[in-house]
C-alpha cells in the first residue's frame, strides 16, 4: 500500500493568520517584566508552612476537646507533620546556594530533595504505630490531608489585590 503525500499548506497557517499573529506577541522589556514581577504576589513558603501547622493546631484543639480525647489531638499532629516536616527539608534543600548555581543543579535539586521529601514522608507514616501508643488512623489520615489542602488557600491568600479592593472608600 501506499500513503498519500501530506499536504504541508493543508496542515499550516496562512501568511495573513502570521503576520496577525506576529503583531499579537510582542516580547516584554525589562521594565514590562519588572513590572510584572512586582505585581504578583510573593507568598513565602516559610509562611505556608506556618499556616499549616496553624491550621493542624487549631483543628487537632477543636476535635480534642470535641471527642475529649488527647490521642486524637496527637494522630492529628503527627499526620500535619507527615506533611510539614518533609515540606520543610524540601523547601530548606531548595532554597540552598547550592541548588541555584545552574539549570542544570537546580533541577537535581528538585529531583533529590522531593525524593527525599517523600521518602521521609513514608517513613514517618510507616512509624507511626510504633511511635504514637494510642494511634487514631482516621485522625492522622485526616490531618495529613487537611494539611496538605492548606497550599490551596495559600493560592487564594496570595492573590494581588485589584485596585477596586485595594481603594478605601470612606
Amino acid at each position: 500500500m501506499t500513503q498519500a503525500p501530506i499536504d504541508s499548506k493543508k496542515h499550516s497557517t496562512t501568511d495573513v493568520e502570521d503576520a496577525s499573529q506576529d503583531e499579537e506577541f510582542q516580547p516584554w522589556s525589562a521594565e514590562q517584566a519588572q513590572a510584572w514581577r512586582q505585581s504578583q504576589p510573593v507568598l513565602s513558603v516559610w509562611r505556608v508552612l506556618a499556616a499549616q501547622m496553624l491550621v493542624a493546631v487549631l483543628i487537632a484543639s477543636v476535635l480534642a476537646l470535641w471527642f475529649k480525647s488527647g490521642a486524637i489531638w496527637l494522630s492529628w499532629m503527627y499526620g500535619a507533620l507527615t506533611v510539614v516536616l518533609p515540606a520543610a527539608l524540601f523547601a530548606r534543600g531548595l532554597t540552598s546556594r547550592a541548588a541555584s548555581l545552574n539549570a542544570m543543579t537546580a533541577t537535581m535539586s528538585f529531583a533529590a530533595w522531593q525524593g527525599v521529601k517523600w521518602v521521609l514522608a513514608v517513613l514517618l507514616l510507616v512509624l507511626a504505630p510504633r511511635t504514637l501508643p494510642e494511634l487514631s488512623w482516621p485522625a492522622l489520615l485526616a490531618g495529613l490531608v487537611v494539611t496538605m489542602k492548606v497550599y490551596w488557600l495559600a493560592l487564594i491568600w496570595g492573590k494581588p489585590k485589584s485596585a477596586s479592593e485595594s481603594k478605601t472608600a470612606l
